[in-house]
């Protein structure tokens, strides 16, 4: 069965200082009044971030697990109990449809997924079940997540109010930037940014949220808005469905091989793209992670053009104050952009028909960016590279 693509606005919405989330996190709050030290917090242990507009899907039966591997690009037949994944559905053309976050209990496996997919996940799920043994729910009114820099399964528990229904389900760890069992990572694996953050959501009845919260605070937690919990991701470069993707998205552009798809695997919707790409070819848009001017005092919103010298080349899927490193951004950019190139975010107004007040047309807000590279130029096209490395873009990469 599935709801529909519902916003399940929190009850945490209404606490003092609670500024309303837009976007993929609409339904919670962007911050509570201190967005700033709120991500301090966090990025010490000492906050957690109320994430229950995300959607809970369970699988259970005893074919659960071999069913999901037939349909995803990860092989989930041996997960154990608690282990932490994640998986990607692709359309047949390799693009990234879906991309849950995967942990199994022994007897259900449980999806946590973006609002905005957890319907059609739901739901196409469903339509693939034929006689197999496997029951698929949307759990979403029943369950939410709440999470945090560190593993707080032992305290929370203790925090439920007395009840007859469940307790609380598993936590899922974040396996980012880890590359797992048939993965391959683009981005250099030395000092990667997202070696430093751990991250854990945990799944509680949503009807105990606040008490779990509220006790949680007693013993010196905070709680910490969307924003901080996008700043520390922006900074690790990982990607997130709906927001670094879009009806063209392949995993090998967000560096999504190294976590999500297993290369060893075959026989699933998507898997000639994931090859011929990887082995042959070269993704046809990368990743970069952008430190942006601090002058401007502002921030771009997702979707701003990313520019060299004047042509469009990308666009911005997310922007946020980090508390040491200032305005970062995440964009997704054409392959043949120069990685050493000093690049333009522009935002144009919002208001059609807005004037100055002498009469002129408002000026496109703009930010000199920097890049780092998350997946380079010469990503895929491992076949017949010397010692497997990277070596120099050649011909019959795929084009935008």
């Amino acid at each position: 069965m599935s709801t529909a693509d519902s916003v399940f606005p929190s009850v945490l919405l209404g606490r003092h200082g609670a500024v309303p989330a837009q976007g993929l996190d609409a339904g919670v709050a962007a911050h509570y009044g201190d967005p700033v030290p709120e991500q301090r917090a966090l990025a010490r242990g000492r906050a957690v971030v109320d994430q229950s507009q995300r959607g809970v899907v369970t699988v259970s039966g005893p074919d659960r697990l071999s069913w999901l591997t037939t349909l995803s690009s990860q092989v989930l037949t041996s997960l154990e109990p608690g282990r932490s994944t994640e998986a990607l559905f692709l359309s047949v053309q390799g693009r990234v449809e879906y991309a849950p976050h995967v942990i199994d209990d022994g007897t259900t496996t449980w999806l946590i997924t973006e609002a905005g997919e957890t319907s059609g996940l739901t739901d196409w799920l469903t339509s693939m079940r034929f006689a197999l043994r496997v029951d698929v729910q949307d759990v979403s009114a029943q369950w939410a997540v709440l999470a945090a820099t560190q593993d707080l399964s032992a305290r929370i528990p203790a925090l439920l109010p007395d009840r007859s229904g469940p307790a609380v389900g598993p936590v899922w760890q974040d396996p980012w930037p880890g590359i797992a069992a048939g993965g391959h990572g683009y981005a250099a694996e030395q000092d990667h940014p997202g070696s430093a953050r751990t991250w854990f959501e945990h799944l509680v009845p949503r009807d105990a949220l606040a008490p779990v919260v509220e006790g949680l605070e007693r013993e010196g937690f905070q709680l910490a808005g969307s924003w901080a919990a996008e700043a520390l991701r922006i900074e690790s470069w990982r990607p997130r469905w709906g927001a670094d993707t879009d009806e063209k998205t392949i995993p090998h552009e967000l560096d999504w091989m190294r976590t999500a798809v297993h290369l060893s695997k075959g026989c699933y919707r998507g898997q000639e793209t994931v090859a011929r790409v990887h082995n042959l070819g070269h993704p046809p848009r990368r990743l970069t992670f952008l430190d942006l001017d601090g002058s401007q005092h502002t921030l771009p919103e997702a979707g701003a053009a990313v520019e060299l010298s004047g042509r469009v080349v990308g666009r911005v899927t997310a922007a946020q104050l980090h508390h040491e490193a200032g305005p970062i951004a995440l964009a997704v950019l054409k392959r043949s952009v120069d990685p050493e190139a000093v690049l333009t975010v522009r935002e144009m107004p919002h208001a059609v028909g807005q004037e100055e007040s002498d009469g002129s047309a408002p000026a496109a807000e703009q930010w000199a960016a920097s890049q780092t590279v998350v997946v380079p130029p010469e990503a895929g096209s491992v076949v017949g590279r010397a010692g497997g490395l990277m070596r120099g873009p050649r011909g019959g990469g795929m084009r935008i």
